[in-house]
């Protein structure tokens, strides 16, 4: 089975508030790329990924008119993808939800939170991902209230081999100091978001922990917009989320070459245009992570980059297309499930 990973920027610009495909001349939310050139593009990549299921992050929106599962099921009978089902968990107002598309005739998932629900005061016991988890991160002995922008979708899966098995799409805090203009601005809302981030990987772990403890292999996927080493403010806190997840058990080979001591070329999985200064940044931010007893399963990873990839590279339409549908790269990973 493939599974696959895959944050596509500002999916839901290519849908009216009817969740009518747009694929026409004007600009996508994508810079420099139209809805017409995104749409296709994004056509060829999950076409030539294959895929069983794709979580996919920055989904199109779910609102008073529009829906998520509607927008992709919909894309999917434009492009005859044979991903022709979709589903989400909780909703959120960021317009860039969580969804699985995935293929009814190799799985069937359903929607299914764990955790208790909270009220404003919030639990300490890894609650429901759509509630208030608290936590104190430092040692002021005061506890942070924390939420999620964009609740994790927890999903119960079989596969069509009888395979069953819990999966996680997430889409972490970002941590970039949006807002902030002065100096200590930025390095406020920086450690803020960082210790916002921190918690929510917490959060995730723990989740991860209870599901192996009863006896359940789990497979977490998304952008956690995180890794060893990606900032300064790092090292106030000794650790990255990706680090606390990876502590909870799970494994993923890109998330551990890059928490080495002297890890060399460090894998990624976006490019993000620098405005201004005539480059782009890479990173790896995107991952699918997997409990122990998957790792017998042969797991096989792929990063799909159209420069470091040589099957992506040497096809120049694929290339072209992973570069026009997002700034982030899929990720899959193969197993015997």
């Amino acid at each position: 089975m493939r599974l696959a990973t895959y944050n596509i920027e500002w999916f839901a610009t290519l849908f009216d508030d009817e969740d009518n495909l747009l694929l026409d001349d004007e600009r996508s939310g994508r810079y420099g790329v139209t809805r017409a050139q995104q749409g296709e593009a994004i056509a060829k990549v999950l076409t030539a990924m294959d895929a069983d299921a794709v979580m996919v992050v920055e989904a199109p929106d779910t609102g008073r008119r529009q829906s998520t599962v509607a927008a992709l099921e919909g894309f999917a009978a434009a492009f005859d993808l044979r991903t022709t089902k979709a589903l989400i968990g909780f909703a959120n107002d960021t317009q860039q939800e969580i969804a699985l598309l995935f293929d009814p005739t190799q799985l069937r998932a359903r929607h299914d939170p764990l955790g208790a629900e909270t009220g404003k005061k919030g639990s300490g016991d890894a609650p429901r991902f759509d509630g208030t988890f608290r936590i104190d991160l430092d040692i002021d002995a005061t506890e942070d209230l924390v939420r999620f922008s964009k609740p994790p979708l927890e999903l119960a899966i079989e596969t069509a081999q009888g395979t069953q098995l819990r999966m996680i799409g997430a889409h972490l805090k970002f941590k970039a100091p949006h807002g902030a203009e002065t100096r200590d601005e930025v390095i406020r809302t920086s450690i803020a978001n960082r210790r916002k981030q921190l918690a929510q990987a917490i959060w995730l772990a723990a989740r991860v922990k209870a599901h192996v403890a009863a006896g359940q292999e789990v497979i977490l996927l998304g952008d956690l917009n995180d890794g060893p080493g990606l900032d300064e403010f790092e090292h106030l806190f000794g650790r990255s989320s990706v680090e606390i997840l990876l502590g909870a058990g799970l494994y993923d080979p890109h998330a551990d070459k890059a928490r080495q001591l002297r890890p060399g070329a460090v894998p990624t999985t976006a490019r993000f245009h620098l405005a201004g200064q005539g480059r782009y940044l890479r990173a790896l931010l995107d991952y699918i992570m997997v409990t122990p007893g998957l790792r017998m399963r042969r797991p096989a990873w792929r990063i799909w980059h159209p420069f470091d990839d040589v099957d992506c590279w040497s096809v120049p339409d694929l290339r072209d297309a992973l570069l026009s549908a997002s700034d982030h790269f899929p990720v899959t990973l193969d197993i015997e499930i």
